[in-house]
């Protein structure tokens, strides 16, 4: 299938699922997020949507049998986010929010620099007391993260992880220290980098669109902080991360006012030195 038949797949979608909550008399309102909501939607794109149920309803509204009149489910259930995820039967994934109309809408306004919804209207596909539409227009401008506070706690974070890896490392447990290196590490590596180059339009995944969005210097360095999960390369992707988070720790003190704890981090690099 070509990207442009598979955007018109998604399309399609949503277009369904603006037309059954219209017609579903317990739903007030109908808020999607996510990258069709941003521009981005290609043909690997999941629909991530908020249903705002009429709270006398909320009980009694089945998720999956409404989501099934979008497409025949291959799989529904509710995530250990309380999110109802389905998988349609072209393999097409959906993450929907079964939330109560009357706290859920308030809510959304409290999403600023979480949610960015640049075409607010659109993203609107139900809005039956005008509430909603009024809530979501507050997210279509992004506030880009303070740079000051936020390098100063990006920095210490490095910092402290860095340093339970290094101990993580020191016991011996490599499995423990890969998920860190990855899971935990890099994402605030990859923030601090993007606030560096002015990149932060995907500051919430700041591993989004890498290849486009920063220089080749920038993507060799975090390759170097990737590894299997095997001790020696666990061990030398350890080192070169923390080499990394120190090289953009000083260019932003450079930049910005920071503190850094350079005694502290010289004997973290000294523990991730030192032979097992």
């Amino acid at each position: 299938m070509s990207v442009h038949a598979a955007r018109s797949v998604l399309d399609d979608r949503i277009a369904r699922l603006r037309e059954l909550a219209h017609a579903d008399p317990r739903l007030e309102g109908v808020l999607l997020y996510g990258s069709w909501t941003v521009g981005e939607a290609d043909a690997h794109s999941d629909i991530e949507a908020y249903l705002y149920v009429h709270d006398d309803h909320l009980a009694d509204f089945d998720g999956p049998a409404f989501l099934a009149q979008l497409a025949p489910l291959r799989l529904a259930y509710t995530n250990t986010y309380g999110v109802l995820a389905v998988v349609f039967d072209d393999l097409m994934r959906g993450e929907f929010h079964l939330a109560p109309a009357g706290p859920g809408i308030d809510e959304v306004p409290a999403w600023q620099g979480m949610v960015h919804l640049p075409r607010p209207d659109d993203a609107v596909l139900l809005d039956r007391t005008g509430r909603l539409t009024r809530a979501a227009r507050q997210l279509a401008t992004f506030r880009p993260p303070e740079p000051v506070s936020t390098a100063q706690q990006l920095t210490d974070e490095l910092t402290n992880w860095t340093l339970m890896l290094a101990h993580v490392l020191a016991r011996g447990e490599i499995a423990r220290a890969h998920a860190l290196l990855h899971t935990v590490i890099a994402p605030r590596q990859l923030q601090l980098c993007r606030l560096l180059r002015d990149s932060t339009a995907h500051w919430l995944t700041p591993s989004r669109a890498l290849e486009q969005d920063l220089p080749a210097a920038d993507r060799h360095r975090y390759a170097a902080t990737t590894a299997a999960a095997r001790d020696h390369d666990v061990r030398r992707a350890a080192r070169s991360s923390w080499r990394w988070s120190r090289d953009l720790a000083a260019e932003a003190a450079g930049r910005w006012p920071l503190h850094l704890s350079h005694e502290l981090h010289e004997q973290i690099g000294d523990l991730l030195d030192t032979p097992r």
